[in-house]
């Protein structure tokens, strides 16, 4: 009792200390880091996943050939789920004597759950986020379907046995295909509409689709309960099917939080480690005076525990609260992409990052309580009379040990784990050999040189096994800025590649071979670039090494439906920029031999297909064998026209074939779109601007929130140079004392201690750029499936970043020391 109201009494003095000051400092930044990246993974990810499922217009779909039954609707509802109801089909409509096939889409009240539709009130014109559905009588046509019938906004159409009137121009619906899957233009009417039209009746080929929204764990509950009663029939597609490059962009912002979490947590270790060594140096005198009268081992290892305690309570809170705010300022940030319907901020996170902070710093300040418990009291009589030294790997160890299965239960990426502790480990190494080369090396080489230079390199070769171990601090601190700083970089400049200023707005499908000329001429006219045609030739796959597709055996659930799918080919010379040839080899521009075939990498891997496999297709009633000779992968974000299957030239010679293209069209160059589709009634144009529009946003806001989190890294890193600065500061202030009582310039001995600082953040930043380069190839290539490219600019901003912050971050902890009067310096020693 009598040591925690010791500890309590004197707590206060104590955090007026800059060790202490750091310490805290370093337990904040750690629970701060970790919560904010807490709250974050979990409503980014969520968000990113619902603005991804607007592919589907709901979280989850369930397609059937069958009408909705109206308990799957009741059944949501228990769920606290909302739902609406789709029906597709395709039919012929009239305006007078003209007549169109469209793709007719029956929706109800409340689609979509996710996403909006997009429609405007003349062709071509502007977009608005439509309000609800359809009223009864009207419908929402594409502006491909009403050129071909020749009708404007307020015409009046016949859809089976209905008069409907055109009521907004369609130019955007969330689940609308952009793979070229549905030629025929589409019109949105109300399902309420549909039994007057006569256009439904029994043996209808109508696809109905029942879609739902809700919290995450309440649509997979729904799902669980509903599995069992869907028949064979029904085919489900939920949020883990949704938009791949959202979903990449969310996944890699994700693993760059989360790596941002570990490495300031690291530091932060780093940061208490050294802190905690000089908080216990410190207090050896104090100690030994207390021991000398009469303190036990237990009162005085009590009273510095229960200090360490309440350092890391205040540091839990005050880390925790900034941790919230930071959450906050990002989350307005994200209000475009994080929505209502988020769950809210949970304690989960808190918890987390409070209990990995008190394990570091519990573990990484121990041995140095060890080692104030052990002070003898003789110190009061003699200074240099130190305890023996603890044995800190198993200490350290242990507690690196927890943190680690800690981090592993937060962020479940057992390879980051490993490359990142692995890493630092091997870095820390490295820096501490280097370290103790830079301390021989300037025993002999400080000779020959100005005072200020002389007592510099002195410093560093005198203090040996501290210099050694300030390079480790400064090396680690620099080794991972510079790797965040850069795989940051790496990051942004791929997401802004991912969505190329000139990547194409308009895909334009069921091009005839006569009418490539003819659209052409429409796009020079108009100021416009013309596009490049590629042909496609719809076929079945029928046979995979002689296995009928239907019942060959798969490696993948998808395969099945992969081999099974209407397949869209087409044949190349060349492979295309937005590809890359993974395995086998492309043939020759002139190739004229037997049918060969080029797979993506995920298809290949879904039919089980290897180089030299072969695969029929049925096109036309007519069977054509090629052979796999390459794998590819391809670049879908470029929005260039790709395929699943390249054929070799003249291999789909005689088949009949269409062409498609994909064309970049300004806005104020939208006149040509008006003309190609009135001149080309057959053409389907089909608008992505919506689409590039909802990536890009993901895409910067994404951005933003992981360079708001990357601020912690930065805190984190200034913390550790502080605490190595922190950790030698006693013997500054003394040397800068004795040095100016003997009658040394202050300007000299700033000169001295700056010199001191450039040696250690030379030798620092040379071991930081090479340990940050071998780092960022593994991280880049191993974490974010990125290529990567060596930056000289690393080892430029390694060696001048060592120096200067080192140099900085020095001068302005050891300040104080310098300015400290003589007199009261030597006084108190």
């Amino acid at each position: 009792m009598k040591a925690f109201l010791y500890a309590l009494r004197t707590f206060g003095r104590e955090l007026r200390s800059g060790e202490v000051i750091v310490l805290l400092a370093a337990v904040a930044l750690a629970v701060a880091a970790l919560t904010a990246v807490g709250f974050l993974t979990d409503r980014i990810g969520r968000a990113v996943e619902r603005q991804a499922n607007e592919v589907l217009a709901a979280d989850l779909r369930l397609r059937t050939p069958d009408p909705i039954p109206a308990e799957w609707h009741e059944l949501a509802a228990t769920y606290g789920l909302r739902s609406a109801e789709t029906q597709t089909f395709p039919s012929v409509v009239f305006a007078g004597d003209l007549s169109s096939l469209a793709t007719i889409k029956g929706v109800s009240d409340g689609y979509p759950l996710r996403g909006n539709v997009r429609v405007s009130d003349q062709l071509f014109g502007e977009q608005r986020i439509a309000s609800g559905v359809p009223g009864r009588g009207r419908i929402w046509a594409d502006g491909a379907l009403m050129a071909r019938l020749g009708v404007d906004v307020g015409a009046r159409i016949s859809v089976g046995e209905s008069q409907l009137t055109i009521d907004s121009v369609l130019t955007y619906r969330p689940d609308q295909s952009i793979g070229f899957a549905s030629l025929a233009p589409s019109l949105i009417i109300n399902t309420l509409d549909l039994p007057a039209t006569g256009l439904v009746n029994e043996g209808s080929r109508v696809s109905y689709a029942l879609l739902v929204a809700g919290e995450e764990e309440a649509v997979d509950e729904f799902y669980e309960a509903i599995e069992d009663l869907l028949p064979d029939s029904v085919r489900s597609r939920n949020r883990e099917e949704g938009s791949d490059r959202a979903s990449e962009a969310a996944d890699r912002a994700q693993r760059f939080l989360s790596l941002t979490a570990v490495i300031s947590l690291l530091l932060s270790a780093v940061a208490i480690a050294m802190s905690a060594r000089r908080f216990a140096h410190r207090r050896m005198d104090t100690v030994a005076l207390m021991k000398s009268l009469g303190a036990s081992q237990r009162f005085v290892i009590t009273a510095a525990s229960v200090q360490l305690v309440l350092l890391g309570i205040f540091g839990v809170v005050i880390g925790s609260f900034a941790g919230y705010i930071v959450e906050m300022i990002v989350t307005k940030m994200l209000a475009d992409i994080i929505q209502g319907d988020l769950p809210g901020v949970g304690f989960t996170p808190v918890l987390l990052a409070c209990g990995s902070a008190m394990i570091l710093l519990i573990g990484f300040a121990l041995p140095s309580l060890i080692q104030l418990r052990d002070t003898p009291p003789l110190r009061i009589l003699r200074h240099d009379e130190m305890p023996p030294p603890p044995s800190r790997l198993m200490v350290v160890g242990t507690s690196l040990i927890a943190v680690a299965v800690m981090l592993y239960q937060a962020i479940g990426d057992g390879l980051m784990l490993l490359i990142v502790l692995g890493g630092m480990l091997v870095v820390s190494g490295a820096l501490y050999v280097a370290g103790r080369g830079l301390v021989a090396l300037m025993g002999r080489s400080r000779g020959g040189v100005g005072i200020a230079w002389r007592y510099g390199l002195a410093n560093v070769a005198r203090r040996g096994r501290a210099s050694a171990i300030q390079v480790v601090a400064f090396g680690l601190g620099l080794t991972v800025l510079l790797l965040l700083t850069f795989v940051r970089t790496d990051l942004l400049k791929n997401w802004q590649q991912t969505l190329d200023e000139n990547a194409p707005n308009h895909f334009l499908i069921n091009i005839q071979p006569g009418e490539r000329d003819s659209i052409a001429g429409i796009f020079s006219a108009n100021d416009v670039d013309a596009p490049k045609f590629v042909p496609m030739v719809r076929a079945r796959m029928k046979a995979i090494n002689g296995e009928d597709v239907k019942t060959r055996d798969y490696p993948v659930e998808d395969g099945k439906w992969m081999a099974n799918r209407e397949q869209n080919l087409t044949w190349a010379e060349e492979i295309s920029d937005s590809n890359e040839l993974l395995s086998g080899e492309w043939w020759p521009a002139d190739y004229s031999g037997t049918p060969l075939v080029s797979l993506e990498k995920d298809a290949a891997t879904e039919l089980g297909v290897d180089i030299g496999d072969h695969i029929s297709f049925l096109i036309a009633g007519q069977e054509i064998e090629a052979t796999v000779a390459s794998t590819r992968l391809v670049n879908w974000d470029s929005f260039q026209p790709n395929f699943f299957m390249v054929m070799s030239p003249g291999a789909l010679d005689g088949y009949p074939a269409t062409f498609i293209s994909g064309a970049r069209i300004p806005e104020e160059n939208k006149g040509a779109l008006i003309d190609l589709v009135r001149t080309h009634p057959t053409v389907s144009v089909i608008d992505i601007d919506a689409i590039l529009l909802q990536i890009k946003g993901i895409l910067d806001k994404v951005s933003l929130a992981v360079q708001a989190v990357f601020v912690f890294t930065l805190a984190a890193g200034i913390a550790v140079l502080f605490a190595a600065v922190q950790s030698t500061i006693d013997e500054r202030r003394f040397e800068s004392a004795m040095l100016r009582a003997l009658g040394v310039r202050r300007r000299t001995v700033i000169s001295g201690v700056l010199t001191e600082f450039a040696a250690l953040g030379f030798a620092a930043g040379l071991l930081a750029s090479a340990g940050a380069t071998i780092l960022a190839a593994i991280v880049t290539v191993q974490l974010f499936d990125l290529d990567y490219a060596f930056n000289p600019a690393l080892w430029a901003a390694g060696l001048a970043g060592g120096i200067a912050l080192v140099c900085g971050s020095g001068f302005l902890a050891a300040r104080g020391a310098i300015n400290a009067p003589p007199a009261d310096v030597l006084r108190a020693a």
